[in-house]
């Protein structure tokens, strides 16, 4: 089950291939993909939505409104709900629509409003196939970033023989199978992460420590280690491990225990992303007992922490990469490009705590990624998974060192 966890919206169109889209639903159903679809009105003809609705056991939507039940359906919200969106067969009229951003139909506003990869199987007689229009059509559907899963040759609906056949399902189920698996970019590479926070002792049973939850962190060691690279994390006291048993972990408690290990794992590594949230300062003197209750106020003297990301940074190789992290709440872009320059981070990833759903103990975040060579990207509010893929394209897209 190769497609587990994995949210397919299925388009069917109208065009005798439609039948092919039984079979290609049971195909990805059993490969473990949760399927819902969409039908064109002229789909129906040649299909009905009770075989499909049965097979890949979800209610199949045809029409912005249910005049039977009042329901309307959300075509954005099956746009926002789907991991890949898969129009097979496409018609050359829905591919036409597609193409040229009309919008007449559920199947083509859900287009219009999809986030995600689209992936199309035109099916169409010879002639048409080979028309200048629908070769045009096609080609700005590749310059929109969709996917082309070009027709097979064989005999067609009208009795002719050539290329126009919609790929069969087990060949597009292979494409589907090979669209998910994930990039092996970072193979052969040595990744040295730090996340969490560290704790800094005041007596045996008091610290002072901070709110990070290491979910960043551990979302960045499990994308480095599905796209096959050696992941070393040194991770802070109570902070969340990543979910990736082959994740070489490094428990670590207070800055200098977390800089003493960092340093140690740092010569031989390519990668260093520092995501954790170290504590500036730390108690001059620790009591050796609990220190009693006594008088209104009390105070600590507290002195500065090792800089991790700045002492690595000095001794930072040619071929290294390194990509820091920059919470603020005021100045931000300013502060952020400040420490890229000052720590030698070739990237420099920007929280800002005025950001509704970024920061510490979040599922999501929203970040600003700054390069040394001046160029920025910004992401919307997303699960920390899918930034952490967007931090890894970054580092891909550095120049010569990946």
């Amino acid at each position: 089950m190769q497609l587990k966890g994995k949210r397919i919206l299925l388009g069917v169109t109208g065009s005798i291939a439609a039948y092919k889209s039984a079979h290609l639903t049971r195909l990805l159903v059993k490969e473990g993909a949760e399927v819902q679809i969409i039908m064109s009105t002229s789909a129906l003809d040649f299909i009905t939505p009770l075989t499909l609705a049965t097979l890949s056991k979800n209610p199949v939507y045809h029409q912005f409104h249910d005049p039977n039940t009042g329901v309307w359906t959300n075509h954005v919200d099956l746009g926002l709900w789907a991991d890949l969106f898969l129009v097979a067969p496409i018609s050359a009229n829905t591919l036409g629509k597609f193409a040229n951003g009309l919008c007449d139909s559920l199947l083509t506003a859900t287009y219009l409003s999809a986030r995600c990869p689209v992936m199309v199987a035109p099916a169409m007689d010879l002639d048409m196939y080979q028309h200048p229009s629908v070769k045009q059509n096609l080609e700005k559907l590749v310059s929109f970033g969709n996917l082309i899963l070009d027709a097979e040759s064989g005999e067609l609906a009208s009795g002719l023989s050539g290329q126009g056949r919609m790929m069969e399902p087990e060949h597009i189920i292979n494409k589907v199978l090979k669209h998910f698996k994930p990039s092996q970019a970072f193979a052969g590479k040595k990744v040295l992460i730090t996340s969490g926070p560290t704790q800094e002792a005041i007596d045996p049973v008091r610290f002072i420590s901070n709110h990070s939850s290491g979910k960043m962190g551990a979302a960045i060691a499990d994308s480095f280690a599905i796209q096959g690279a050696e992941v070393h994390l040194v991770l802070g006291k109570g902070a969340i491990r990543p979910e990736n048993p082959n994740i070489k972990i490094h428990p670590v408690v207070s800055a200098q225990e977390m800089h003493d290990k960092a340093a140690s794992l740092h010569p031989s590594v390519d990668i260093v992303v520092f995501a954790a949230a170290v504590a500036d300062y730390a108690p001059k003197q620790v009591a050796s007992e609990k220190i009693k209750k006594a008088g209104e106020e009390m105070s600590i003297e507290l002195v500065k922490n090792v800089d991790i990301a700045l002492t690595l940074g000095k001794e930072k190789k040619h071929h290294q990469i390194h990509v820091g992290f920059a919470l603020e709440t005021e100045n931000e872009e300013f502060h952020a490009k400040e420490k890229l320059s000052k720590k030698n981070f070739d990237l420099i990833v920007l929280n800002s705590m005025r950001d509704t759903g970024a920061g510490f103990q979040s599922e999501t975040n929203k970040v600003r990624i700054f390069a040394e060579d001046g160029t920025a990207v910004n992401s919307e509010v997303l699960p920390k998974k899918e930034v952490a893929q967007l931090i890894l394209e970054r580092i891909k897209a550095l120049p010569v060192k990946i």
